[in-house]
């Protein structure tokens, strides 16, 4: 019988190349962590910190920097980064050269409560703490405000944080004891009453109406109030 020696120099070859792989795959998850990169998506003001996520990461996983790179549970990081009060969602992975990387999404706050604590609601309705880095420029909401009463708030809230409009010139959201809303505009002596969540898409239109109308009259300074209850029209009261 002839010996096929290509099939065996074959065999030889794939088993070299199987061998060397395995090799190096072991290797490589072997070596340690050589550093943390941490990456905030979008163009939002930091309101937490690269040292934080650093030192969250670490909490995690102890001597990090001395663990095979096979060891590092990613999941656990981050759900505890995700856990955090700051972050909305975390993407956790390894580099081939040993890099931890993290990809973090910041909360994104569209109203300040004022309570005490003081803190905000974030773009999901959450509560999200200020932060010691950056005070965002949000509506302060006042007044007689329950828990109860936050995905009411957080609704108007919400509203102001979409509308280009609303959120440039919109201040403070108001609730008083019949837990009826009013809003206090930039720069404007007046107090807009929006009473109920009833119709708030049309309220909110109709103010926008009315500003327009009253900035070209230059009539803006002449209101005490304007209420948006009304269906189909807005009533004002002049000083």
């Amino acid at each position: 019988m002839r010996i096929n020696w290509n099939l065996i120099k074959g065999v030889l070859l794939l088993g070299i190349v199987v061998f060397l792989y395995a090799f190096s795959s072991y290797k490589n998850n072997s070596r340690p962590v050589s550093k943390i990169a941490v990456q905030f998506m979008g163009k939002e003001n930091l309101y937490i910190t690269t040292e934080t996520v650093n030192k969250l990461l670490i909490q995690n996983q102890e001597q990090l920097y001395i663990l095979p790179k096979d060891n590092l549970d990613l999941r656990k990081m981050e759900f505890l980064l995700e856990s955090d009060d700051m972050i909305k969602s975390a993407e956790v992975y390894l580099t081939i050269n040993g890099e931890v990387r993290a990809k973090i999404e910041q909360k994104r706050p569209i109203a300040r409560v004022h309570s005490k604590p003081l803190f905000y609601i974030d773009e999901d309705g959450l509560s999200m703490p200020l932060s010691s880095q950056h005070s965002a420029r949000v509506p302060l909401i006042t007044g007689a405000v329950e828990k109860d009463d936050l995905e009411n708030l957080y609704k108007v809230a919400f509203k102001i944080f979409k509308d280009p409009f609303l959120k440039t010139y919109v201040t403070e959201i108001r609730l008083d004891e019949n837990k009826d809303i009013s809003l206090k505009l930039r720069l404007i002596d007046f107090e807009v009453l929006v009473g109920n969540l009833d119709n708030l898409d049309l309220k909110m239109k109709n103010l926008k109406a009315f500003y327009q109308k009253a900035k070209q009259d230059k009539a803006l300074d002449i209101y005490k109030s304007v209420n948006l209850q009304f269906e189909n029209q807005v009533v004002c009261t002049k000083k």
